[in-house]
């Protein structure tokens, strides 16, 4: 150290830290100095006591020590001679000692500091080599034929063995840099903003008078400046460094091509004998460096992308914070006394809004990225458990069964914690805005023939209300500002969560696993959680499909055009060909792929240059909308995977039976468990390994034809119901598991869309349903919303505090009716209803149609063949019109017993509801004398003040009728997952439709709060954004003319204007001026309806078929039910 530079140092400065220079004296602590300075130099104590400082000068002595460190660091890695390519093309490394020694000062300087930065300092994961070259390798190449081959060009660099290893320094070094320029710059632009808004419209931003604690404008300026000032400094030091990386590189990428150094170290590191022909030739690659420089720029701004937003979102509040900075100064130059009251009684209200806000925010983040609070996570159920004493099997039940608590236990902790903050935030916010409301001006008319009112008070109150009208009109502008302002304050502190990493754990709807020894990965795991609805994108099959769509298309075209005695001519191949073109486009076709690939060659051909702009960080304020390249999941392995483990471990995977999620059981329990129902009901007699197929092939037709020869039957439905022997299958045997119910029952369900009976099933049920429908009206429900309704009519008459409700079971009724006594109650209702034909069938085909369809259920099952002897089969249509039938019989005098007892008695299909104003035991002795009526029905009863009917829970809340949404303790919250490939009007539907049957069954304000708020988290968990859902809800209230919010007050008038709202009638489609198009749907056909309707418009809107409206419609792809189930294999 030069006594210069000591006797350069102010006298209040601090003692500064001897700086050691490396003399590779290891030995000595210090540096022996000078007689001259050894008398400056005191004790360090001593210093301490005599020299005083003030902290604004040491803040200013470490800036400027920072800057120093950082400017030769800079400057150190700007050096050419200090080349970090070099080392990859010639082996030579020359070092001078001034360098030496001035990395080593550097290095003994950084460890002063070495703590700070190391908590300072962000690991930012995108910037790793590994996460680089897979962003590359999985991203898509662009459709432009010309950034198609840059793209090619780079990333063939990448893999190159001749010039991957520079390709890739060049890549770890230069990334951090770019990061932290767009980074700077996204800044700058920030505070650009915020200089501007406090020179063109005198507002300073909040975030500028908290750092400066002041409002003066030449602070605020000077302020500003010196930020902007340095960050442009960082942004020319990092264009610095990149410009000094491009030259290395360039330098590098010249020794690669001469191959003189090179070759040479090739040859002398390796043997003679494995020399390589590859490492010798030159890239045949042409070098660019505007192309690297924009492939890396736009990695980086894709992985910043959310840097970019929160800057967007500091200026968004920057400016709504002068707004109302604005409009309150306006409203407190023309407010009133009874606004100003109105504005001091809400400024605390509205602090606490401001509060519940940004928690309802968080909560609804948390449900939709799966981050739970750390006050849920840290309650964790695990102990340890003696694996020598359990089997496996039985160790793996109990971790599963922790499993299932676990999940449990934080679904409906996260279930509370979100409805509690949403109660909250609409409880302050209902509030607020009643008082608002409350608080409205009205207006004074005032009638000149008044004769107690003088013209000039007259005038003085006209006066007084225009007053209050702008002061409320003020008023109202600002309180609207304060809710924007703090809309944004929420949204913005709400969306730091997704910079966490979400939680392994799923809170969303859940598979049911009771298989101990299945395994499964957390890709399979999550796969499976999505359900049996969803399906994921898959524009392959979409592509296989466009060839029949189009032929089909085709057909209906060219019939219209025969309709009208025209020839179809050449339109109508032109309007194929082009919609063959655009289709694909959309699906990605191997087509479209040669295509694009021929005009690359065409390109490369002609040795095109490509100029690249410089500029090529993308603006903050820019509207583009740039997404992060995501590895995408492989669908189809996965599904793979999952069938051969199912094959390996014996597991059944089936759609539970209410639930709609998916369940993995053994073979041994659904073998067990078909064998014991087979027993219990005695409906089934097993026909060994002989197909009866052929035989009842034959008889089927064979009973039609004599049947139409006898003229029971008309020529035409003989055809109709006659059977080929390429369209039939026999039925098969599945079942579907109870989980809601203990021990897991199973449902049987014989699945024969293809028997030979299956069209005479229809052809029935078609004909003897609506009759039905209408002779059992007052006595079956076929949805929640008409149980309500009738239970409302009821209960304002009947309902006292001493009613019961009671819900009775009737166990296995397709089973356990009897075939005969079935088939003959369908004549029964023909006789009560008078009627003898029905379309050109007699009553007596009807009967015998019936009867043959019952009496000939065969199906396979487990490799043996089966045949129905008793009930019917539950996958046929006919059969649940008998069921129904004899169930409407046999009740008529229960029906009559409950109406001359002023009680309600109601069913659908096996589950009947009553309620009356019966004592209990009076009750359970009527139950056991119903159980008599017929041996085949058997009733169990569920008495009590409340009772659960199909999806409405119902109770007597001291003579008053209480619903709800009613949901079985297995219910799991799943619905079409968000991110499934269904068209968006099908997801909208849902929101809709949910919303609306809250509305519908809750009777109170307080469960229909509830509700919503469950819905909500339900939707969340599904992964349905929130303002989706906003919007959708919104829909509702739009629909029936509501424009005011549910409150305590208004809720029951506005729920009986939404119950007794008729429905609206469909309009009947004309078949004659409509055709139906169905293509596969993909997401990249978004926004083909509207190219499709141009195409139409463009080919036939002067054509003789212009009357014509195309009507599109969507075919989707397998779903994970068909792709994953299979029913025939057991």
């Amino acid at each position: 150290i030069s006594t210069h530079t000591t006797n350069n140092i102010p006298v209040n400065a601090l003692p500064q830290r001897p700086q050691f220079i490396n003399n590779n004296n290891t030995t000595q602590p210090f540096v022996v100095q000078q007689d001259n300075q050894n008398d400056q130099i005191q004790p360090q104590g001593q210093q301490y006591q005599q020299i005083r400082t003030t902290s604004s000068y040491r803040r200013r002595e470490r800036r400027r020590q920072q800057q120093q460190n950082r400017h030769n660091r800079i400057n150190n890695n700007n050096n050419n001679n200090n080349n970090r390519f070099a080392v990859l093309a010639e082996e030579q490394q020359q070092f001078i000692d001034n360098e030496e020694e001035n990395i080593n000062y550097d290095n003994q300087i950084n460890k002063t500091n070495k703590k700070n930065k190391k908590n300072k300092t962000k690991i930012r994961s995108y910037l790793n080599l590994n996460c680089i070259l897979n962003y590359f390798k999985n991203k898509n190449p662009p459709k432009d034929p010309k950034e198609f081959k840059e793209f090619k060009e780079f990333t063939d660099l990448l893999q190159d063995n001749r010039t991957c290893d520079g390709m890739k320094n060049f890549l770890i070094n230069s990334a951090p840099v770019y990061d932290e320029q767009i980074r700077a710059e996204y800044e700058l632009q920030v505070w650009q903003n915020y200089l501007k808004l406090g020179e063109d419209y005198k507002y300073w931003a909040k975030e500028v008078v908290q750092r400066t604690k002041k409002r003066d404008d030449n602070v605020n300026r000077r302020f500003i400046n010196k930020k902007t000032d340095q960050l442009s400094s960082t942004i020319r030091q990092t264009r610095t460094t990149i410009s000094g990386l491009q030259i290395e590189l360039g330098d590098y990428w010249a020794r690669i091509t001469s191959r003189k150094k090179y070759v040479k170290n090739v040859q002398t590191t390796t043997d003679s004998n494995t020399t390589t022909s590859t490492s010798t030739d030159a890239p045949h690659i042409s070098y660019n460096i505007n192309q690297f420089e924009k492939f890396i720029s736009n990695y980086i701004v894709d992985y910043t992308n959310h840097v970019k937003t929160m800057c967007d979102r500091r200026i968004l509040l920057a400016k709504a914070q002068m707004e109302e900075y604005k409009a309150l100064e306006e409203f407190e130059k023309i407010s009133t006394a009874p606004h100003k009251i109105i504005h001091l009684v809400l400024k605390p209200k509205m602090k606490i809004w401001s509060i519940k806000n940004k928690n309802y925010h968080m909560a609804q983040k948390r449900l939709q990225s799966n981050l739970l609070p750390k006050f849920i996570t840290k309650n964790d159920l695990s102990f340890k458990i003696d694996e020598s004493i359990l089997k496996q099997n039985d160790i793996q039940t109990i971790y599963n069964d922790m499993h299932q608590i676990k999940n449990e236990f934080y679904r409906r902790s996260m279930e509370l914690y979100s409805r509690v903050a949403s109660t909250e935030f609409d409880m302050i916010k209902n509030e607020i805005e009643t008082i608002i409301e409350e608080n409205r001006p009205d207006t004074l008319s005032i009638t000149p023939n008044d004769d107690n009112v003088d013209l000039n008070d007259a005038q003085q109150l006209t006066q007084d209300d225009n007053k209050e009208d702008k002061s409320y009109a003020a008023f109202e502008h600002y309180h609207q500002l304060r809710v924007k302002r703090l809309n944004l304050e929420a949204e913005q502190s709400s969306n730091t969560t997704s910079r966490y990493r979400p939680d392994p754990f799923i809170i969303g709807p859940n598979i049911i696993n009771e298989v101990p020894q299945m395994k499964l990965t957390e890709e399979e795991y999550q796969l499976l959680n999505l359900g049996p609805r969803f399906i994921f994108n898959d524009p392959k099959t979409a592509a296989r499909r466009r060839i029949t769509e189009l032929a089909t298309l085709r057909r209906k075209i060219e019939t219209r055009f025969h309709e009208k005695k025209v020839s179809p001519g050449r339109p109508v191949q032109q309007f194929i060909t082009e919609l063959d073109t655009l289709l694909q486009n959309l699906h990605n076709s191997p087509a479209s792929i040669t295509t694009n690939c021929r005009q690359i060659n065409q390109i490369t051909s002609q040795n095109t240059s490509i100029t690249i702009p410089n500029d090529l960080i993308i603006s903050s304020q820019s509207q583009t909308n740039t997404r992060m390249v995501k590895k995408k999941k492989n669908y189809h392995r996965l599904i793979k995977r999952l069938k051969y483990k199912f094959r390996l471990t014996n597991t059944i995977l089936r759609k539970t039976d209410k639930s709609k999620v998916f369940h993995l059981g053994k073979l041994q329990n659904y073998e067990k468990g078909s064998e014991e129902y087979m027993n219990k009901t005695n409906a089934y007699t097993c026909l060994g390994t002989e197909d009866p197929l052929p035989n009842l092939l034959q008889r089927t037709n064979l009973y039609l034809l004599n049947l139409r020869l006898a003229k029971w039957i008309t020529q035409k439905q003989y055809e109709q119901l006659c059977v080929k022997v390429d369209e039939v299958e026999l039925a098969h045997l599945y079942y579907l598991p109870k989980a809601h119910k203990p021990g897991t029952p199973l449902r049987p369900i014989i699945s024969g869309l293809k028997h030979p009976t299956i069209k005479i099933s229809k052809f029935l049920d078609d004909l003897l349903r609506p009759l039905f429908d209408k002779m059992a009206s007052n006595t079956t429900v076929m949805s929640g919303f008409e149980l309500v309704k009738k239970l409302q009519q009821w209960s304002q008459v009947n309902m006292k505090k001493e009613t019961i409700l009671c819900t009775v079971d009737v166990a296995d009724l397709y089973t356990m009716s009897p075939q005969v006594e079935g088939v003959l109650t369908l004549k029964k209702m023909l006789d009560f209803l008078h009627i003898k034909q029905i379309k050109e069938l007699k009553v007596e085909a009807i009967i015998r149609l019936a009867r043959f369809v019952m009496q000939n259920n065969y199906f396979k099952y487990n490799g043996q063949y089966y045949h129905q002897i008793r009930g019917g089969a539950m996958g046929s249509p006919l059969t649940l019109t008998i069921a129904n039938c004899y169930m409407f019989f046999y009740e008529r005098d229960i029906v009559r017993q409950i109406s001359n007892s002023g009680g309600l008695y109601l069913r659908y299909i096996d589950d009947l509801f009553i309620i009356i104003n019966w004592p209990v035991r009076h009750f359970m002795k009527q139950i056991d004398r119903w159980n008599k009526f017929d041996k085949n029905i058997k009733l169990s009863a569920n008495i009590n003040s409340y009772a659960d009917f199909l999806d409405v829970h119902i109770e007597n809340r001291d003579g008053q009728l209480f619903t709800t949404v009613y949901y079985k303790p297995s219910y799991e919250p799943y619905y079409l997952p968000f991110n499934s490939v269904h068209p968006m009007h099908m997801k909208k539907n849902i929101a809709f439709a949910m919303l609306l049957r809250a509305i519908r069954y809750c009777s109170t304000f307080d469960a229909y709060v509830k509700e919503k708020n469950t819905l909500r988290i339900t939707l969340l968990l599904n992964k349905y954004p929130g303002k989706f859902i906003d919007q959708q809800f919104e829909k509702v209230f739009l629909k029936f003319q509501i424009n005011e919010p549910l409150t305590r007050t208004n809720y029951n008038a506005l729920r009986e204007k939404v119950i007794n709202t008729p429905y609206s009638d469909k309009t009947p489609v004309d078949h004659t001026r409509t055709m139906f198009i169905h293509f596969t749907y993909c997401t990249s056909m978004k926004a083909f309806p509207k190219k499709f309707h141009a195409l139409w418009n463009k080919y036939f809107g002067e054509s003789p078929i212009n009357e014509i409206t195309p009507v599109l419609g969507t075919r989707n792809v397998d779903n994970l039910q068909r792709r994953l189930v299979h029913t025939r294999r057991y």
